[in-house]
């Protein structure tokens, strides 16, 4: 049998909600962000953040067994990583998917079995209401579900801003745009560049304030519209990031149509998601992303880039390609 095995990996899976909430619990109380600002003992950092004293050092004693927090001499700092996403005061925060995780997901993920077993949503969707129907009526959630999803695209966006050829276009078109992270990204990395935040009236308030913010901000602006009822605006290029998995496969078919349709020839569609690679082996988080999926919506799911290459060879695009991003994303590019 050779190396005996053990049950660790199991177990780590298995109760990795431990830790997981543990992270969870410390963006919420902003112990990252007080501790960019000064590093503190016990004593101090229980103080800033009202925690009791039966569990205080356990909970940050936990963060440091974890990588999180470092502890010197009895006083806690911030992890390098943490330090950089985890601060709320930095640009670089990446924290706001953490808070809708521990807000919203952390609760509906317990309904995991139900949804396997049913197939139906198990968020605050009721009858026969959507996902973005519910939260797109209620500004505080929106807010942070915007928030949350300029979390999870940061790393993707920064880097689309820099490796697509952009050289070749002069203007561009965030389809599903939420707070507008990826149209601030690109316009501020290419400064020949006019770009267009493309989504529901609701979210034109906190686009533009964000967008209001950005050293590009003269040459962003925002179009109101509804994806399935209008149009999409014309531009050089059309990106879609974390937006076709929300939808069933007719959907995400229509999208790539209507991207087409709005597209001169020469122009390119670059979808971005955790694309699930091709043999369905390696990327766990994409596959847990759509699990995510079947939780929040009717008929969302997550695929492949084959998947998405054939979809864009069907609406008519004479090319496409697969190019990986940071962490578990990749974009497909089309050109038209």
């Amino acid at each position: 049998m050779g190396t005996a095995m053990t049950p660790d990996r199991i177990m780590q899976v298995g109760m990795g909600f431990w830790g997981s909430k543990a992270l969870l619990s410390a963006v919420e109380l902003e112990l990252f962000t007080h501790l960019a600002r000064a590093p503190g003992d016990l004593a101090d950092v229980s103080a800033r953040l009202g925690l009791h004293g039966r569990g205080a050092a356990d909970f940050l004693d936990a963060l440091v067994a974890l990588g999180f927090l470092e502890r010197e001499n009895g006083v806690y700092r911030n992890a390098p990583d943490a330090e950089m996403f985890l601060d709320k005061a930095k640009p670089s925060y990446v924290g706001g998917i953490l808070e809708m995780a521990n807000s919203r997901l952390y609760h509906y993920w317990g309904g995991l079995t139900e949804a396997l077993c049913t197939g139906l949503p198990q968020n605050e969707i009721e009858g026969e209401d959507d996902l973005f129907q519910t939260i797109y009526t209620d500004p505080p959630v929106l807010a942070e579900f915007l928030g949350a999803m300029t979390g999870v695209s940061r790393g993707a966006n920064m880097a689309i801003a820099r490796q697509l050829p952009w050289a070749d276009y002069r203007t561009f078109v965030d389809v599903g745009t939420a707070q507008g992270d990826l149209v601030v990204q690109i316009a501020e990395a290419n400064p020949h560049l006019r770009g267009t935040g493309f989504d529901l009236p609701a979210v034109r308030p906190v686009f533009e304030a964000y967008a209001a913010q950005s050293s590009a901000a003269a040459r962003i602006d925002f179009v109101d519209g509804d994806f399935f009822e209008d149009a999409l605006p014309r531009a050089d290029v059309i990106l879609m990031g974390h937006i076709l998995h929300d939808w069933g496969m007719d959907d995400k078919r229509m999208l790539i149509g209507k991207a087409y349709d709005a597209l001169p020839e020469g122009g390119a569609l670059v979808v971005y998601e955790a694309l699930i690679d091709d043999e369905r082996r390696e990327n766990a988080f994409g596959l847990l992303m759509s699990l995510n999926m079947l939780i929040e919506t009717q008929e969302g799911a997550d695929y492949t880039g084959a998947d998405c290459r054939a979809w864009m060879a069907e609406a008519g695009f004479r090319e496409s390609r697969v190019e990986q991003l940071p962490g578990p994303d990749a974009m497909v590019i089309g050109i038209k």
